[in-house]
Parts: C-alpha cells; sequence; structure tokens
C-alpha cells in the first residue's frame, strides 16, 4: 500500500483546522486540542478495543428453528 492514504489525511487535517481558525481559533490551539483528543482516543482504544479486531470470540448467529420458520 502505498503512502497516498496520508497525502489524503493531510489534506483532510489543514481542513479541519482552517475550519475552527476561521471559526477564531489560534491555530496552535487547535493542534493543541487535536494532539489531546487523539491521546485520548488511543487511551480509549486501550481499554477498550475494536471487538471487530478480537479473532478469538466467534458470533453467534440466531437460531433459525423457531415453530415458523420454515413457513414462508
Amino acid at each position: 500500500m502505498t503512502d497516498d492514504w496520508r497525502a489524503r489525511l493531510r489534506d483532510k487535517l489543514e481542513d479541519f483546522v482552517d475550519t475552527f481558525v476561521v471559526a477564531g481559533a489560534k491555530q496552535e490551539d487547535v493542534f493543541d486540542a487535536i494532539v489531546e483528543e487523539v491521546e485520548n482516543l488511543k487511551v480509549a482504544l486501550d481499554r477498550d478495543p475494536d471487538p471487530a479486531d478480537d479473532n478469538s470470540v466467534a458470533v453467534e448467529e440466531p437460531a433459525n428453528d423457531w415453530p415458523s420458520a420454515d413457513k414462508g
């Protein structure tokens, strides 16, 4: 995979930051807030990882053996 996604990410971040700067925030404050929120997201991920990434637990499908299941 190439690093094209990084270029797109940078473009989106620049637009995101500009949105708040145009609304009156200082650019440095926006950067600091983004860094702080990313750190919070990392901590949250450590505490509650995405269950889709956990291959150890199989998702059970609901049973389809109730009395009217065969009638259509």
